[in-house]
């Protein structure tokens, strides 16, 4: 019997690609518009690496307080906002590409599992030229539920054709080690997101301070 392909499953958001100033920039035209000046700074990237809702959140906080009707009424408008400037300043994170391929070259399956919904996710990994180098992606709405349940990443890594147990993830927040942890996988998290060196407080299975120490991280962590 053949053995299954090893599987690595990413995050997109601060993982894969430093998004913050798009995704900054769309709550903040959501606040001109409601005539305001810009309420967020790149100094919440943290922020917004925990999505739409948590910017506007932050934004309303400062503005006097967090009404929830409002932050539905103004999340598809952010939406509409970032998918016009989806890459305006996006970048994949140095050492991505060459890691990725290296994978690939070594027989790795490769999948992505993001609360990005699915179609800004499949626009913008094309748009930076790499969602051909994966074989599934799963984006927030894609099922009925979302990471940190380990749903959306069991269905990342079937649809890539791996098995689960071969697995592993590799992501930059408090979401994907618990995603990590429900799925019974283990995860590496990376140093160079939005939390630095302060994401070993999770103690993931591995810390990757760069994408060129992946492969090899992968086949140990693998076998």
């Amino acid at each position: 019997m053949l053995q299954a392909k090893r599987t690595v499953v990413f995050d997109l958001d601060g993982t894969l690609a430093d998004t913050s100033a798009d995704l900054l920039a769309a709550a903040n035209a959501c606040f001109r518009a409601m005539g305001h000046g810009d309420v967020l700074t790149q100094a919440d990237a943290l922020t917004a690496f925990h999505g739409g809702r948590a910017m506007l959140r932050l934004g309303f906080s400062r503005l006097g307080g967090v009404d929830e009707a409002a932050v539905d009424a103004h999340y598809p408008v952010l939406l509409a906002a970032y998918a016009e400037g989806i890459d305006t300043h996006t970048r994949l994170y140095p050492g991505a590409v060459a890691a990725l391929e290296a994978l690939l070259s070594r027989g790795f399956l490769l999948s992505v599992c993001t609360n990005k919904p699915e179609g800004l996710a499949e626009t913008l990994l094309r748009r930076l030229g790499v969602r051909d180098l994966f074989g599934a992606l799963i984006g927030a709405d894609t099922l009925a539920t979302r990471k940190p349940d380990p749903a959306p990443y069991v269905e990342s890594v079937r649809r890539a054709g791996g098995e689960v147990a071969r697995s592993m993830l590799v992501g930059d927040t408090e979401t994907d080690r618990k995603t990590g942890l429900a799925a019974g996988v283990p995860v590496a998290l990376v140093t160079f997101g939005p939390e630095g060196h302060d994401i070993a407080r999770l103690e993931p299975e591995a810390l990757l301070h760069h994408f060129d120490a992946l492969p090899e991280l992968a086949e140990r962590m693998l076998g």
